[in-house]
C-alpha cells in the first residue's frame, strides 16, 4: 500500500507514541468510535473514558462522526487522554478497601463518642460551612489532596459566599479519575456532597488552586439550582462577583470579617486569590483548561523560602 493511499496519524498516550495508520478508502466509513476501538487495542483505555486532543478538532463531533467529518486529516497528532483499564481497576479495588475502613471507623465511633472537653468559653460554629472534608486516601499523595481541600473549606472570600448565601455541604472530597470524566466537580443532593477533580488529566500533579476554586463557586451554584438555565448562570457568575469583591476589600484591609472584630490584613496567598477570582467568572466565555500544576505555596512556604 503507498503512501497516497494511507492516512497517517502519530497517538500520544501518557509517555508512549503510537502510529495509526488507515486506508484512504476507509474515510469516507470509519467513524471516531472506530478509531476509539483501535485505540483501546493499543492502550486498553476503555472508550467511554478515551478523551482525544488534536489541531482543528469540530466541536460538535461525536463517536459517531465520520473521521473526516470530526477533523482528522493526513498526518494529524493526537493526544490520548484516559486511564487503562488496569489502572481503573486498581483504583476500584483501593476504594473498595478504603470503603471498609471507613465502615469500621464510622461504627467504632458510633460505640464510643468522644468526649471533648472545652478549654475556653463556647464558641459559635457556623451552619453554612463544609461541614467534613476527606481526600481519596488511596490516590497518590493524600496529604497534598487534603491540604488542598482544607485550603478551598477555609477560603475566606469562600466562606463569605456561603455564609451570606446560607450554603451548607456535608462533605467536601475529590472527584476519582475514573468518575464522570467528562466533569470538573460533582454536586450531590443539592450540597450533601460536592466532589471536584483536584488532580490534572495525566496524574503527574494537581490543577491550580484558581481553576479549582471556580468550579467550586459553580458547584456551589448547584445547591440552588440544579438546571444550568438562566437562574444559574445568574447566581453563579454572582458568586464569583461577591468572592473578586471580598478579597478587593480584603487587599484594601477595610472589610470586618464574620459581622465583627478587628480588621482582616490579607497575606500574599490572599491578594494572589484576588488576582485569581477577578480573572473569570465561569459560564462567561473562557473555559477551564485541562492542565494543571502542582499546589501554591501557602505563606508559611514563602516566609520558609
Amino acid at each position: 500500500m503507498s503512501s497516497e493511499d494511507t492516512i497517517n496519524l502519530t497517538v500520544s498516550h501518557r509517555s508512549q507514541t503510537y502510529h495509526v495508520q488507515l486506508d484512504t478508502t476507509e474515510t469516507t466509513t470509519t467513524t471516531v468510535h472506530d478509531l476509539q476501538e483501535r485505540l483501546f487495542e493499543l492502550t486498553s483505555v476503555p472508550i467511554h473514558l478515551q478523551k482525544l486532543i488534536y489541531k482543528g478538532k469540530k466541536n460538535n463531533a461525536g463517536s459517531s462522526s465520520l473521521l473526516r467529518d470530526a477533523g482528522v486529516v493526513n498526518g494529524a497528532k493526537i493526544t490520548l487522554l484516559g486511564n487503562p483499564e488496569s489502572d481503573i481497576n486498581q483504583l476500584l479495588d483501593a476504594e473498595k478497601q478504603q470503603q471498609r475502613k471507613e465502615e469500621i471507623l464510622r461504627a467504632r465511633a458510633a460505640k464510643a463518642p468522644p468526649k471533648i472537653r472545652s478549654a475556653g468559653g463556647p464558641r459559635t460554629i457556623s451552619t453554612y460551612r463544609f461541614h467534613r472534608i476527606e481526600p481519596l486516601r488511596h490516590m497518590p499523595d493524600p496529604s497534598k489532596a487534603e491540604a488542598l481541600l482544607k485550603r478551598l473549606s477555609e477560603d475566606q472570600a469562600i466562606r463569605h459566599v456561603m455564609e451570606k448565601h446560607k450554603f451548607s455541604v456535608g462533605l467536601l472530597t475529590e472527584l476519582a479519575p475514573h468518575e464522570h470524566p467528562g466533569l470538573l466537580g460533582l454536586n450531590k443532593n443539592a450540597g450533601e456532597s460536592i466532589h471536584l477533580r483536584l488532580r490534572t488529566d495525566a496524574m503527574d500533579g494537581f490543577r491550580l488552586y484558581s481553576e479549582v476554586r471556580r468550579v467550586l463557586c459553580h458547584e456551589l451554584t448547584h445547591n440552588v439550582w440544579g438546571d444550568h438555565d438562566d437562574n444559574f448562570k445568574a447566581l453563579n457568575s454572582r458568586l464569583n462577583r461577591e468572592v473578586a469583591e471580598f478579597e478587593r476589600q480584603l487587599r484594601e484591609s477595610t472589610h470586618t470579617l464574620m459581622g465583627g472584630g478587628p480588621v482582616y490584613t490579607p497575606t500574599d496567598a490572599d491578594s494572589e486569590m484576588m488576582a485569581e477570582a477577578t480573572s473569570h467568572v465561569l459560564g462567561g466565555g473562557s473555559s477551564l483548561s485541562p492542565s494543571g500544576s502542582s499546589l501554591s505555596l501557602t505563606p508559611a512556604e514563602r516566609r520558609a523560602r
